[in-house]
């Protein structure tokens, strides 16, 4: 590879699937790596195949699907993590293997109870037996930004003796400071002696704000892979984003030196459709891709821009993706029209009959909408998810509020093919419908979110909604979209319902406390 080449590593399957609520299920894992590999991402972590059926199934199937990215695994340094890696890489066009063992004094005392030998020694054991199975072995130092120097260089000198040809230093309590992180990475390739032979790794998180400056002192410094997520997206505060690493070493390459393949026209849509399917929407103020990112309030700002627009801004909307879009989409436009918009979005119909329902749905919205823009056909697609379970379906919906009156709903749904009624009042539409339909479900689940976001802008614009459900720590979200909020807020608790059903749920659930 050329220094001057920087790899993009997205982990926004796997570390961004750990923040609390965003699992995904495997289609809609499928369908972000589809939009990944049109972005040109190098690797993409697909998930941790020995996590959960589910999660294996996910990473298996993104494997067999992408065809122009690395898939990778993650397994911790234990033989039966990393054989269940290697089983869920079979059908990859190009596969790898991430293992990890902490580093850090802290974690080897109190976490794995193993000396700093049993460390290296396991270390050594780990890649080895992932580089039987794989051509492409990843090692990482978990919790790096607080390990020992020496014993950092120790470990890496024989991982890559071992068979490992990238080497991660993550940060992974988001600990690290700019200089401190960028130095370190200078300072072990310089001081490991077969340095040369791998490749080093940043994956930084955003405890404190810093993941993304920590990602760059670390390219200054040496590092050729920053691994990170779309929006942001992560445990806790989040991983470095990779729209804004992408987008800062092509804005400043006179000082990064480095380039990457992405193809940033890909990042607006690739960030919207995260956002539908986990359910965390992005702030307007978020850089790159916020609503407000390109925005210009003040009128000393629109006039430069107006005169010449690298006046305030230094990146064009175009470029990463913002309104390229001029073919309108509306009640009169044809198949081939819409068609061709999905094409470009990266969405793929497994029959006619996929896509012919999919028109249709595409008509009765644009029945109630004059335009339609290219989120409402990636909220359509979510909202008529292939795989997802029909325990529940939603039929029909009466709702009555009125000023001094307690706002009551009638709903109607299709349980395991029976039509079956419901009535019941709340403090508002949504509380009166959400109670209706549990009147029904009896689910026994706890209501951890409820969030509303327009998907476009206008008064006739779908509302995406999103609902999180809880019951014995499995925690899931359910999504639904509708010009009507009402419609689309029960839409989303049926598909919760739906995901918490028995052999049912979403893949990979989230647990609560861990």
């Amino acid at each position: 590879m050329s220094s001057d080449r920087l790899i993009i590593f997205d982990t926004t399957l796997r570390d961004g699937e750990q923040s609390p609520g965003a699992s995904m299920t495997k289609a809609e894992k499928v369908r972000i790596a589809k939009m990944l590999e049109m972005l040109k991402v190098d690797v993409i972590e697909a998930g941790f195949a020995i996590a959960s059926p589910g999660d294996f199934a996910s990473v298996k199937a993104v494997a067999e699907t992408i065809k122009d990215s690395t898939i990778c695994s993650l397994a911790r340094a234990v033989d039966a993590d990393i054989d269940r890696a290697g089983e869920a890489l079979q059908g990859a066009a190009s596969g790898r293997i991430h293992t990890f063992i902490a580093t850090s004094p802290i974690h080897m005392k109190y976490k794995l109870q193993m000396q700093p030998d049993q460390v290296v020694e396991r270390a050594i054991h780990a890649v080895k037996r992932a580089r039987n199975l794989v051509g492409d072995v990843e090692f990482s130092l978990e919790d790096a930004s607080r390990s020992e120097f020496e014993f950092m260089c120790r470990i890496i000198e024989a991982v890559i003796d071992a068979g490992a040809s990238t080497i991660n230093l993550p940060d992974t309590v988001g600990y690290g400071e700019p200089q401190e992180f960028g130095e370190m990475f200078g300072r072990l390739i310089a001081s490991v002696p077969n340095a040369h032979k791998a490749i080093f790794s940043a994956h930084c998180h955003n405890d404190l704000g810093l993941a993304v400056a920590n990602s760059l002192s670390a390219v200054r410094h040496g590092a050729r892979q920053v691994e990170c997520t779309i929006n942001g997206l992560g445990e806790r505060a989040g991983n470095a984003s990779l729209e804004e690493i992408v987008m800062a070493i092509r804005t400043r390459k006179d000082i990064m030196g480095v380039e990457t393949r992405i193809d940033a026209t890909h990042i607006v849509p690739t960030s919207r459709l995260v956002a539908s399917v986990t359910g965390f929407p992005v702030q307007p103020n978020k850089a790159i891709v916020g609503a407000n990112a390109f925005a210009h309030e003040s009128g000393i700002h629109q006039d430069g821009v107006l005169k010449h627009r690298e006046t305030y801004e230094i990146m064009r909307a175009e470029d990463v993706g913002w309104h390229t879009n001029k073919l309108v989409l509306g009640k009169h436009s044809g198949r081939a029209a819409v068609k061709a918009r999905f094409d470009a979005l990266g969405v793929s119909f497994e029959s006619q009959a996929a896509l012919d329902e999919a028109f249709a749905r595409f008509k009765l919205l644009a029945d109630k909408k004059h335009e339609i823009f290219d989120e409402d056909l990636q909220a359509l697609v979510l909202d008529a998810r292939d795989d997802a379970p029909k325990r529940y379906s939603f039929n029909a919906l009466d709702v009555c509020c009125k000023t001094g009156l307690v706002p009551n709903a009638a709903v109607t749904l299709i349980v395991n093919g029976e039509t079956v009624q419901a009535a019941a009042e709340g403090s508002g539409a949504v509380d009166a419908t959400f109670k209706a339909i549990e009147s029904i479900a009896h689910s026994g689940t706890e209501l951890k979110l409820y969030s509303v976001n327009a998907i476009t802008q206008g008064t006739e614009a779908q509302g995406e909604v999103t609902v999180r459900l809880a019951r014995n720590g499995l925690i899931v979200n359910g999504t639904g979209a509708d010009t009507d909020i009402v419609i689309a807020s029960a839409k989303a608790y049926v598909d919760a319902l739906n995901l918490l059903a028995e052999d049912k749920h979403k893949e990979h659930p989230q647990r609560e406390g861990v």
